[in-house]
């Protein structure tokens, strides 16, 4: 199931406070994870930023919204508990608490229209979809960075060969291979024998290496060329390769290479431009934004 959003999430949380107890969120949050049955995999999933499990954030954001609506409260730093208006909505059984519901509560309807300060007025960060704020900055950042990789990968499409081969040093050399720049700049492109376009070192100290077969192409690479390179692999007694192309592989391709005894790595367009944004080679970094919350641990008294 897809992990729900933070409207979703805020009735459930609610009845588990209507104990009239203390809650610790960080408890709440493995509660709720169990009672939605989450896997594994969807409890650890981080948001783009990679600071904060998202549903934990959910979690975070319905109390949030709980709490500016009167319906819960913090009696001490790091936990929450029901309040008398909490436990009067439940009484009234609502099959859901959602923003237009919370909209009733004029402590609710203070907290979404306060001003920042004098000038600005702080802009409503409640959806009727149950995006979070994170959920549309990641979002957002999603776009600009498909956007950022259509067009990076249209500009490597565009260079010339040579170009090409400096591109793959470069990319090699930020992901940590091929020792100094220089010493991978004279691998590649020197070989050319029997489908190997180039040879880096594996680590800084060269106790391995890797083939490279870089393919500046616009149409799809199919099983005969990487029969070609394993063989190749096989002639230098190699079992490591890596073959990159600025197209894509067929299926056949993809399956030969994942059968067969060497190690060869598949690098398509798609994945080439998506390690080339995160290791920053042909782009550039125009803004950057934090977003931070609060440290309850640092505000928890021992």
């Amino acid at each position: 199931m897809a992990i729900p959003d933070y409207q979703t999430l805020m009735l459930p949380l609610l009845r588990l406070a209507s104990d009239r107890q203390e809650h610790q969120l960080r408890a709440v949050t493995e509660t709720l994870a169990d009672e939605f049955a989450l896997s594994g995999e969807e409890r650890n999933e981080l948001l783009p930023s990679g600071s904060q499990f998202v549903f934990a954030n959910r979690v975070g954001w319905a109390r949030t919204y709980l709490k500016q609506a009167g319906l819960i409260d913090s009696p001490r730093r790091g936990l929450f508990r029901i309040t008398q208006h909490g436990l009067e909505l439940l009484q009234k059984n609502p099959p859901r608490i959602d923003v237009k519901l919370l909209e009733r509560f004029p402590e609710f309807l203070e907290f979404r229209n306060r001003r920042r300060d004098r000038e600005f007025t702080a802009t409503p960060v409640f959806t009727e979809s149950g995006e979070t704020p994170e959920d549309s900055l990641a979002a957002a950042y999603q776009t600009l960075r498909a956007d950022l990789e259509a067009e990076l990968l249209q500009q490597v499409k565009e260079s010339s060969p040579a170009f090409f081969e400096r591109l793959v040093v470069d990319l090699l050399v930020k992901m940590g291979y091929g020792g100094s720049r220089q010493d991978a700049g004279r691998a590649i492109g020197r070989s050319g024998d029997g489908g190997i376009d180039g040879i880096i070192n594996e680590d800084r100290l060269g106790l391995d290496v890797i083939y490279v077969q870089a393919k500046r192409w616009d149409t799809t690479v199919g099983r005969p060329e990487i029969q070609r390179f394993a063989g190749a692999l096989q002639g230098q007694r190699a079992r490591k390769g890596v073959f990159i192309t600025t197209s894509g592989f067929s299926q056949d391709a993809e399956e030969y290479a994942s059968r067969i005894d060497s190690r060869i790595i598949l690098i398509d367009g798609a994945r080439l431009t998506r390690l080339m944004v995160d290791h920053n080679v042909g782009v550039s970094t125009v803004g950057v934004y934090e977003v931070k919350k609060i440290d309850s641990d640092f505000f928890t008294e021992g």
